[in-house]
């Protein structure tokens, strides 16, 4: 069971992660985008880790710290990722209104629902070279892993690996949505930038579970 702790950390671990990894994206993005993703991400991330103070003071409702994280995304940040990022967090918090700790059941259904939200306002699915190659497989798996009565740091890690295969599938399709979908068959080849942040915020989740030592 965690609690406004562990979600305030992994946010901050979320957060970090992607700022180190900030010129990393934004040449991924480079090669089949417009080249700020990792800039607009960076950007966010330094948002919400300036809203940290304020959101550990707030109430316990998790489900509310996780919609104040997504109406950031969407109003602070250019692109696409804002919508995008911003609605998984939206929906991710909606599936838990009223919750104040997040059993792992909650987790891997905000997971699902975020994924779901994404999918709809980007008219996507799996196989068009988008965020969502890391999300379906990665969602996947933490259901998977939660059936199998694993610790939430086991469905973190299988949601990591799978959304790791998922970023390594996107090198080896075109792109048919998004902007990478202007030069088609030439973006194969090339790693999608937003399925590589959706990694990196497993991963800081999985580190973040180890560290805290939940189950």
């Amino acid at each position: 069971m965690t609690g406004k702790n562990f979600l305030l950390a992994a946010l901050e671990a979320i957060s970090h992660n992607i700022i180190e990894h900030e010129e990393e994206l934004n040449h991924l993005d480079n090669a089949i985008g417009d080249g700020d993703h990792g800039t607009n991400m960076a950007s966010f991330s330094r948002i919400i880790l300036t809203d940290l103070p304020e959101l550990s003071e707030s109430n316990d409702d998790l489900g509310k710290i996780l919609h104040h994280v997504g109406m950031r995304c969407i109003t602070e940040i250019g692109g696409s990722a804002g919508p995008l990022f911003g609605k998984f967090y939206l929906q991710a918090g909606q599936s838990n209104t009223n919750n104040t700790t997040m059993e792992s059941a909650n987790w891997v259904l905000a997971f699902e629902e975020g994924t779901l939200g994404v999918a709809q306002i980007g008219r996507s699915t799996e196989g068009e070279k988008t965020m969502l190659d890391a999300l379906f497989p990665a969602s996947r798996a933490m259901q998977e892993a939660l059936e199998e009565g694993l610790s939430l740091s086991a469905i973190f890690q299988a949601g990591s690996e799978a959304a790791k295969t998922g970023v390594e599938f996107t090198k080896t399709i075109s792109a048919s949505k998004g902007r990478a979908a202007y030069i088609g068959q030439r973006s194969i080849g090339h790693q999608d930038p937003g399925a590589t942040t959706v990694l990196l915020m497993l991963q800081a989740l999985h580190k973040t579970a180890i560290k805290m030592n939940v189950e």
